[in-house]
């Protein structure tokens, strides 16, 4: 008899065991499932963000030198007008993510500013110069630079800036979405983000 209780309670401990090896064997099948999934889900949205728009503005450029206690001066101006086009890029090659499968955290570290790039493509038209003040290929630089630097100002608070935005949203919202839906949680900034909202607030 009680030879056959000990060969029940051995049969129940290897059961036991047996069954715990395999609980456990399966979550962490299941985690390295989870985790592939993510990386990849991350490789699927580490690409290029590419927001293209084309700005029109007109801009007057003034110049005047002076001689002599202001008694003789010579002017030059032109009118011109810039068909610009301009590209608004998130490049999330640059997007750093750190992947913490103990404790099922997505960290996302980095994330990449917008480069905002701007071909001016400009147009003069109406241009005066004076005897001693004449357009130069410094002018016509000078004159670029500073319309490129205009355009890229208004750029930033435009609605072309928001609907670059809103795609990189749109990128990072599968992250967020595929973590939750996992049980993971995605923190960014040491605080975790539990909405969609949160998320938003994180935008560059």
């Amino acid at each position: 008899m009680r030879k056959y209780v000990l060969g029940v309670l051995l049969g129940a401990i290897l059961v036991g065991c047996f069954y715990y090896w395999n609980q456990r064997n399966s979550e962490r099948e299941q985690l390295i499932a989870q985790t592939s999934l993510i990386q990849e889900q991350i490789n699927h949205v580490s690409k290029l963000v590419v927001t293209e728009i084309n700005y029109a503005k007109v801009f007057n450029y003034e110049d005047t030198k002076e001689y002599g206690l202001d008694l003789f001066y010579s002017k030059k101006k032109a009118l011109l007008i810039s068909n610009a086009e301009v590209q608004i890029a998130y490049d999330l090659s640059d997007l750093k993510v750190e992947i913490n499968e103990s404790l099922k955290e997505i960290r996302i570290t980095s994330i990449p500013e917008p480069e905002i790039k701007v071909d001016p493509n400009l147009t003069y038209y109406d241009i005066e110069e004076g005897i001693l003040n004449k357009f130069t290929a410094r002018d016509l630089n000078k004159i670029q630079r500073s319309v490129k630097a205009d355009i890229k100002r208004q750029v930033q608070n435009s609605d072309a800036m928001k609907n670059a935005q809103n795609r990189l949203l749109s990128e990072l919202t599968q992250i967020y979405v595929l973590s939750n839906s996992l049980g993971w949680t995605l923190i960014y900034n040491e605080n975790p983000v539990e909405s969609l909202d949160a998320l938003e607030v994180v935008i560059p």
